[in-house]
């Protein structure tokens, strides 16, 4: 496994798996502490694991916390997600910066995402199960969620939204939520 460094925001990474592939299928490390630890982050700060399992076309986003923030590593662990990170932190050098990626089952690739930046993904395949570790346990009233089709975001979105969640429907523009950060 090694970590890629995403140039486009400060502090993000890809961690790319080094499968090994045989006529039964995979097996592949999914984290690895010392590659984590290795690049800055802490491999014990992560305090809970979640997953969501996504139809075609739903859009979970755009999501961050206010407060401490929440730092999380996520990975598509079966189908494909188009994943879009924004960096939302005012001291950051990529401040406003976005990036996209191809995550899947297939790669195994997982994206760390600092605390102060917004994630969203929407999925690629029916299903696609995503999977998050985060470092702080959830608090409903530290989230934040932002218009996932924000003019100013300008998040190309590769497919019509199927579903949204009541939150994500009515999330307010960019704007009003840096008010809020």
């Amino acid at each position: 496994m090694k970590a890629v460094p995403v140039a486009g925001i400060d502090g993000v990474y890809l961690f790319e798996p080094t499968p090994h592939v045989d006529e039964r299928g995979f097996f592949s490390r999914t984290f690895d502490r010392e590659v984590v630890k290795s690049v800055g982050i802490d491999p014990d700060g992560f305090a809970q694991d979640s997953l969501s399992r996504s139809a075609k076309g739903v859009v979970r986003g755009m999501h961050l916390r206010s407060g401490a923030g929440e730092a999380k590593l996520v990975r598509c662990s079966f189908g494909e997600v188009f994943d879009v990170v924004v960096d939302l932190r005012r001291d950051s050098p990529t401040f406003g910066n976005k990036e996209f990626f191809a995550l899947s089952g297939e790669s195994q690739i997982s994206v760390y995402i600092p605390a102060g930046c917004a994630h969203g993904f929407q999925a690629l395949t029916a299903p696609a199960d995503v999977s998050y570790r985060i470092d702080r346990p959830h608090n409903p009233a530290e989230d934040v969620s932002i218009a996932f089709d924000d003019p100013e975001l300008a998040i190309p979105w590769p497919l019509p939204p199927t579903l949204l969640s009541a939150r994500d429907r009515t999330a307010p523009s960019l704007a009003e939520a840096l008010e809020r950060l």
